[in-house]
């Protein structure tokens, strides 16, 4: 469906709800699903080629999410949500040049994502002049030329801010970085401050790294798994796989999750006899429902335990020669712990003790642990402390650079831990610029740049007057949706590098400009012959992408084609940078990442191994770590937990099945039971008792703020399902207006999506049916 083919918007009035939430993820729907989407919208020829090819040594990386590849390749390394990502990027229906005269930006900005993205790819340069209300197509050289009169044109060059989505391959981001530390500011912000920032800062400030410290291996081979804060069986279905062998090698694993999660719950592996006529794999053996924002409060109280178990048997809990070797803050830690008020611990989980007693038992009894987390933890107020928190857990019995153990960060898009590598930060650390500056011979700017909040800060106050985009959807991911969209329209340009269509073409500056660009799946053939990109997964491996089916219109440029083109149009000679070069030949540019890189000495070369190459990793490795005392630091963070105030719950924003990111594939979310619709919100049946409230009742979700802003969402289903007592979920990014700009986690500044107060007010008065984008049904009041 798609182009000419009319798209029906969701009745929201029709929304179906199962009667219970799926127990159990994949199996034999998750492939008639995966094929049924790839048939029909990319025929029996596409789909071969882009699915058979999808996450093999010879072929592309997934677009959708991070997780890594085992070495050894199915012929079906893909899941149900990969299948889909690759769908509506290879699509081979197309926006014809008509299009845009036949809708006003005006009119697309009533659309919702899902419409957006169903009218096919993005195939020519199409420019939004100031005072008019419909993009016109325009030639590339005429593209590039009015986005460099207007950056030339600005006073100084931080009043530019460049973004980069997480699809972005290591080469293009690269050249990105370049390009706009060429041009004089380090405003770079990208997906992952909205994301795994809080990871960032957390696991750097402790173990001098990141990223994750372990290897796809290392789930086989560990005692116990603990997963927080993420739902695997939507966000990375290749998880359960994983999950599965750790089972099958007699591992154990707890799930700590405010939301029953099908795929946390049993997996019915699609490619094994028992996942299609079986019961299919038991995946948590131990499930915890926590009330949002308690993670900290349960790690606190858990390594309180193993301390204690350690007072009782001295010697015999402790990795006692590996705290001696490799750590510092031992006491600090056990003497700020002991006074940990076990009360609170209960109050800010909503858990049982003999639960945390439960989960304590079995990380003592385990000799090798993971602990594994997602946006449950990092958008929290106390994001990086909860982090910080995993890390003192971990390093007391030794749980970081051995086999089978380790701290796994899950990153939810595939390249935005590459990108991170290659540069694109607003706040790279002094020893990157000085090797960039080197390599090009130029002094690139020191200053920090902004990162995704403040951009929206500083485009609301005029300091950022050119917005442009290498991929992403920034005003749909960001918080505080309204806020956000105001800034983007007070812009004088606003640039998106894109495949399709999204909600940020339709909500600009002054002028706007798309620019589209070739997908991951596509060929990519230039003056020096078929080229290929790389791509970074979430342990750290490092692979080559070659596209395998030919891109859907001839005028299409690559990322790095329009990168280059468009540095060459601003910068000129202005660095030592060979801009078509780069563009014939991208060896020329991993030339340049190995002398600049840290990691990546002799890229060419090992990139071209058979499944590419590991960069190094200090905790990992040899248990080494790159803080300033050269210890992992045990931490201690003083316990917060939200309060919530009589007649609220606290709402979490999350993903549905059919979707990625803001990308909605459908408007269906299968293991949750919702059908043919979005605007829900999820509410434990005791709450709703309390509250008065109803199953199937409309309402308005009202956020309750300190400055008495008030955000809402209009009619919204109420739907009773299980979820932690006090606690409320609804569909990101609809529910992003709900969040206000300035809650952010302390110390990565990354939205604090995962702790809204709201309080649910029966809907009255003539409200529309939902038909139209979330946007249009919030409001704030001030």
């Amino acid at each position: 469906m798609g182009g000419n083919e009319p798209v029906k918007e969701a009745d929201e009035s029709k929304i179906e709800v199962e009667d219970k939430p799926e127990d159990w993820a994949a199996g034999v729907p998750a492939v008639y699903i995966s094929m049924k989407a790839a048939l029909e919208h990319m025929g029996v020829n596409r789909s071969r080629k882009t699915l058979l090819g999808m996450n093999q040594k010879d072929g592309f990386d997934c677009p959708s999410c991070a997780w890594p590849d085992p070495g050894h390749r199915k012929t079906f390394e893909f899941c149900e949500n990969g299948a889909k990502a690759v769908t509506w990027e290879a699509t081979p229906v197309v926006i014809s040049s008509e299009f845009w005269a036949e809708h006003t930006v005006s009119e697309l900005r009533q659309k919702s994502e899902y419409w957006l993205g169903m009218q096919g790819r993005l195939t020519e340069p199409v420019y939004k002049a100031e005072g008019e209300d419909h993009y016109r197509p325009v030639s590339w050289d005429k593209a590039f030329s009015i986005l460099a009169d207007k950056l030339k044109s600005l006073d100084s060059p931080d009043q530019a801010a460049f973004y980069t989505s997480g699809r972005t391959s290591n080469e293009a981001a690269f050249l990105y970085q370049l390009f706009v530390r060429g041009y004089g500011t380090n405003n770079l912000p990208d997906c992952s401050n909205m994301c795994h920032e809080s990871s960032g800062w957390g696991m750097g400030q402790t173990i001098g790294v990141g990223k994750a410290t372990v290897s796809y291996d290392d789930y086989a081979k560990a005692d116990l798994i603990i997963i927080m804060g993420q739902n695997p069986g939507t966000n990375h279905p290749r998880m359960l796989t994983a999950l599965e062998e750790a089972k099958e090698a007699g591992g154990t694993i707890v799930a700590v999750n405010p939301m029953p999660e099908a795929g946390l719950k049993r997996y019915k592996n699609p490619q094994k006899v028992k996942g299609i006529i079986g019961r299919g794999t038991d995946i948590a053996d131990q499930y915890l429902q926590i009330r949002l924002g308690g993670d900290m409060a349960l790690l606190q109280a858990l390594s309180k335990r193993v301390l204690d178990a350690e007072a009782k048997a001295p010697g015999a809990v402790l990795d006692h020669e590996f705290l001696r070797e490799h750590c510092q803050g031992l006491e600090e830690l056990r003497d700020h712990l002991s006074g940990l008020d076990e009360q609170a611990v209960l109050e800010a989980t909503g858990l049982r003790i003999e639960e945390i007693d439960e989960l304590a038992a079995r990380y003592l009894q385990a000799d090798k642990v993971i602990v594994t987390w997602a946006m449950g933890l990092t958008q929290q107020k106390k994001g990086v402390a909860a982090i910080k928190e995993v890390i003192n857990l971990l390093l007391l019995r030794g749980n970081i650079g051995k086999p089978g153990a380790g701290a796994s960060p899950i990153r939810g898009h595939s390249n935005v831990q590459g990108d991170r590598t290659m540069g694109i930060w607003e706040q790279m650390p002094p020893a990157f610029l000085d090797a960039l500056g080197k390599e090009f011979d130029f002094a690139p700017p020191r200053e920090h740049g902004a990162d995704a909040v403040e951009t929206i800060r500083r485009m609301h106050d005029g300091g950022i007057k050119v917005f442009t985009a290498l991929g992403g959807n920034l005003v749909a991911a960001i918080s505080d949706t309204q806020t956000a969209e105001a800034a983007m329209e007070k812009t004088e340009m606003t640039v998106q590098i894109s495949t399709k269509l999204n909600r940020s073409h339709t909500v600009t500056g002054a002028e706007a400009l798309i620019l589209p660009t070739m997908g991951r799946t596509e060929i990519d053939l230039q003056a020096t012959g078929p080229q290929f990109v790389s791509v970074e997964d979430t342990v750290c491996a490092v692979h080559p992408s070659w596209g395998k089916v030919n891109p859907v219109a001839p005028n299409l440029l690559s990322e790095i084609a329009i990168v280059s083109r468009l540095a060459r149009a601003v910068l000129g000679d202005k660095i030592n940078a060979d801009w078509s070069g780069y563009e014939q030949d991208y060896d020329l540019i991993r030339e340049h990442i190995s002398h600049v890189v840290a990691g990546c000495g002799d890229y060419n070369a090992k990139i071209r191994q058979e499944g590419g190459f590991i960069l190094p990793n200090g905790p990992r490795d040899s248990r080494t770590f790159n803080t300033p005392t050269g210890k992992a630091m045990l931490t201690v963070n003083e316990l917060e937990y939200i309060e919530r105030p009589a007649g609220t719950l606290i709402l979490q924003t999350l993903r549905s099945h059919d979707q990625f990111n803001t990308t909605i594939y459908g408007n269906n979310d299968r293991y949750r039971g919702i059908k043919n619709g979005r605007h829900v919100v999820f509410v434990n049946p005791e709450d709703l008792a309390e509250l008065g409230l109803a199953d199937g009742q409309l309402v308005d979700v009202r956020g309750q703020y300190k400055d008495d802003t008030e955000r809402v969402l209009r009619k919204f289903r109420v739907v009773s399902y299980p979820t932690a007592r006090g606690c409320a979920a609804a569909y990101y990014p609809e529910a992003n207006v709900l969040v206000p700009l300035n809650n952010t986690a302390e110390g990565s500044n990354t939205p604090v999506s995962k702790a809204v107060i709201v309080r649910l007010e029966p809907t009255r008065g003539d409200v529309p049916e939902g038909s139209l984008p979330a946007a249009a049904q919030a409001e704030v009041f001030h």
